[in-house]
């Protein structure tokens, strides 16, 4: 077992992607130290899919209809997602590895979305977790004013904000309403400038890790469009960013704020296991085995 103890808080282990040596790449990233990862469902397609990689690799799965997928969804979708919901915390096999409702939120980026049935849906997945004592993973895309309001109208929802793309007063507000940030690739990017200025600012107590893989590559990874095409051609899938990436990603996070990786890695898995308790008893697991 690695001397320290990772955890990548948002990963799609579950896509396409790593459809051809899934298990390769989990077995890379436990190598490096990444005990437990969260999968989190975008739509009621994944739902099972999530729920049976994290059964079966020891990680962590999350329950939700992501703002990119509401347009798509049935008019029943929500009852589903609650009846999926109820299903879940039956089974305890599946309960002991459900973390959290997620991936949810709101998008502002991706153009032509119903931005009226994307708060519909997320309040409803807002109230969804309060009522089931679970935290949300919150996906906040040029979002976060309109999701702060959301989330001050649904008090004592904590989680993890992913991908934090904020101002410092933003966080600040983050913070106070229990969630911590997600800094994953985008903070390895010399020119990051203000991601960058935040991860070595912030408070110890907001950050958490992750990869969003296979989405966000690291600098290591980052291609030109051009490199990318030519990897698509040659079959090469090195434009992907995958779950051990969390170890580089601690890395550039430690010197960034003048820290160890032990530091790093010991300070963001407290975060984690304190906003998503329900970690801890996968955590225990994987260090007895």
């Amino acid at each position: 077992m690695p001397a320290m103890l990772l955890i990548d808080s948002h990963c799609h282990l579950d896509a396409a992607e790593f459809e051809v040596d899934r298990r390769q790449v989990r077995a890379r990233a436990r190598k490096a130290g990444v005990g437990v990862l969260i999968i989190p469902a975008v739509d009621e397609a994944s739902w099972d899919r999530a729920s049976a990689l994290a059964i079966e690799a020891g990680d962590a799965w999350a329950l939700g209809i992501h703002p990119l997928y509401v347009d798509r969804c049935a008019p029943d979708a929500l009852t589903r997602l609650e009846l999926r919901l109820d299903r879940a915390l039956a089974d305890p096999q599946q309960a002991r590895h459900l973390v959290a409702i997620g991936e949810v939120g709101l998008d502002g980026f991706v153009p032509g979305l119903d931005a009226a049935a994307q708060e519909c849906f997320c309040a409803a997945q807002l109230a969804l977790a309060r009522s089931a004592g679970l935290p949300v993973i919150l996906h906040a895309r040029r979002s976060l004013d309109r999701l702060l309001a959301q989330l001050r109208r649904c008090p004592g929802v904590g989680g993890i904000i992913h991908a934090f793309n904020g101002s410092e007063q933003q966080a600040g507000q983050c913070l106070d309403l229990g969630f911590r940030l997600g800094f994953g690739g985008a903070m390895t990017f010399e020119r990051a400038l203000q991601i960058r200025r935040l991860a070595a600012a912030l408070p110890p107590e907001a950050l958490v890790l992750e990869t969003d893989a296979p989405d966000i590559p690291p600098q290591w990874r980052y291609r030109t469009a051009a490199e990318r095409e030519a990897d698509r051609a040659a079959g090469r899938v090195r434009a992907r960013s995958e779950p051990v990436d969390v170890a580089r990603i601690a890395q550039v996070l430690a010197q960034l704020r003048d820290l160890s990786l032990q530091e790093v890695a010991a300070m963001t898995t407290a975060n984690a296991l304190a906003v998503v308790p329900r970690l801890q008893a996968l955590v225990d697991a994987g260090l007895r085995g």
